[in-house]
């Protein structure tokens, strides 16, 4: 029964941690949009527009890679270890 229980905390935290890749999706989408609408305004700032596009958007994916991280830590890791306390 323990291990059942272990099983589903770790599979539903899981799911919830891969959740996290939505929100990097909608913000880099926002972010590229924007620099792409900037340079169509004032196209003579093309470079620094797009230099801090490309770091916002490596920032934003961090958060995604965290997640993703965290899910398949939850998935294989955690089980094991949680399943030797008990």
């Amino acid at each position: 029964m323990e291990r059942a229980l272990v099983l589903m905390g770790c599979a539903i935290g899981a799911g919830l941690a891969l959740i996290a890749g939505i929100g990097p999706g909608i913000g880099e989408g926002y972010a590229a949009g924007k620099a792409l609408e900037s340079i169509a305004r004032q196209p003579e700032l093309t470079g620094t527009i797009r230099s801090n596009m490309f770091v916002g958007i490596a920032l934003a994916e961090t958060t995604g890679i965290y997640g993703f991280v965290t899910g398949l830590l939850l998935i294989f890791v955690a089980p094991g270890m949680f399943l030797g306390m008990l």
